[in-house]
């Protein structure tokens, strides 16, 4: 194989296609690989039917423009769940919700004409503009306080206590699907700064007090949880949890 200039080469067309079919828990339908995300709406999109399916939903929505070529088993982030296309149609887009999907996010609840942040599956030659985003939501939290600063708004929201443990200051969150950075963070919650562009291009300018949102902590803590969980702090892990509790990553008891 020859070699190429850095600027010369050519990404392969890797597709974003997956067949995990129910998003928040992973549910799979036949495929072997997740649908990851980066955080970076895409489009605003508007919620025009739902419709019963037993205990699931089917979920419609109107995204203009349309997304090109976007396939039947295709991976959609909405507000932040990972769904799979079952019915794109122009700028028409149907997805199925499973029971636990609505359980553990605030889909259930949208009705139509609301709005919704959507996101396609990343390519693996696509840039990392936010960070890794799973689609799989680990609980709602909630608006707890809006603080305008001119242009600019600072959003404070509560969590569940299972979730506080992977917040860090400057670390990163996703909100109804959007990377942002967090600003602040307690035991009971975290604050967000939003600047217009964010405040544009996604539904969080029509946030209130008291909204449920669905949020996605950062999945490296998560990972760093389970390696060092029923360790004992071995003397040869000391080094790394320090330093892990030094960078953010933990929080020593």
């Amino acid at each position: 194989m020859s070699w190429q200039p850095a600027q010369a080469r050519q990404a392969p067309d890797f597709p974003s296609t997956s067949w995990f079919a129910y998003g928040s828990t992973g549910d799979q339908r036949r495929g072997v690989t997740d649908s990851m995300f980066t955080g970076l709406v895409q489009r605003i999109g508007a919620v025009v039917a739902q419709t019963s399916a037993g205990p699931g939903m089917h979920l419609s929505i109107d995204v203009s423009p349309p997304f090109e070529d976007l396939q039947v088993g295709e991976s959609i982030a909405v507000d932040g769940t990972c769904l799979t296309a079952v019915e794109p149609d122009g700028a028409r887009l149907t997805l199925d919700i499973s029971p636990e999907t609505l359980r553990r996010t605030t889909l259930g609840e949208r009705r139509s004409g609301d709005p919704v942040n959507l996101e396609r599956a990343l390519r693996l030659a696509d840039r990392l503009g936010g960070h890794l985003v799973t689609g799989h939501i680990d609980d709602v939290g909630r608006v707890a306080r809006i603080q305008e600063q001119g242009p600019f708004v600072e959003l404070h929201f509560t969590v569940p206590a299972n979730l506080a443990r992977y917040l860090v200051e400057k670390g990163s969150v996703a909100v109804d699907g959007i990377s942002l950075t967090v600003a602040s963070c307690s035991a009971k919650g975290f604050s967000v700064a939003l600047i217009p562009a964010t405040l544009k291009q996604t539904t969080l300018a029509r946030r209130r007090p008291g909204d449920r949102v669905n949020i996605e902590t950062d999945l490296l803590g998560k990972y760093v949880e389970k390696l060092l969980a029923g360790r004992g702090a071995p003397a040869q892990d000391r080094r790394l949890t320090e330093l892990l509790s030094k960078s953010g990553f933990i929080k020593e008891s």
